[in-house]
């Protein structure tokens, strides 16, 4: 990526965790793959913020609002109508809403990887 010199950066709540599993997931990718996978990824990714907003809404609101965000609507469900398993479930998630999200970006960075690797 020439004109991109480290473009994962630019994304809210990155990691280096993140950033170090992001490059070497897509070492094996030419420039244009590489583009497509930022793209794709950048628009399905969920910064940890967004899960820690939506889990405090969830804690003072409607239950379950970050499970159904991060595509876990089982989860979502039990929140929802057990007010997130009695608020306890709901702690847990404002305590582990880093790894919830970190979880989340690996399978959309899989999901992105395939796609890209599919283009031209």
């Amino acid at each position: 990526m020439d004109y991109y010199s480290n473009p994962y950066m630019s994304m809210p709540g990155v990691t280096s965790e993140e950033l170090t599993f992001l490059q070497q997931a897509t070492a094996e990718l030419s420039d244009n793959q590489k583009k497509h996978f930022y793209l794709i990824y950048t628009g399905k990714r969920k910064s940890p913020q967004d899960i820690l907003i939506f889990t405090l809404i969830g804690f003072f609101g409607v239950a379950g609002i970050q499970r159904f965000l991060v595509g876990q609507i089982g989860m979502g469900i039990l929140y929802f109508f057990t007010g997130g398993l009695c608020f306890i479930g709901t702690i847990v998630d404002l305590v582990n809403h880093k790894q919830i999200a970190t979880d989340f970006n690996r399978k959309m960075a899989y999901e992105s990887f395939q796609i890209a690797k599919m283009s031209v």
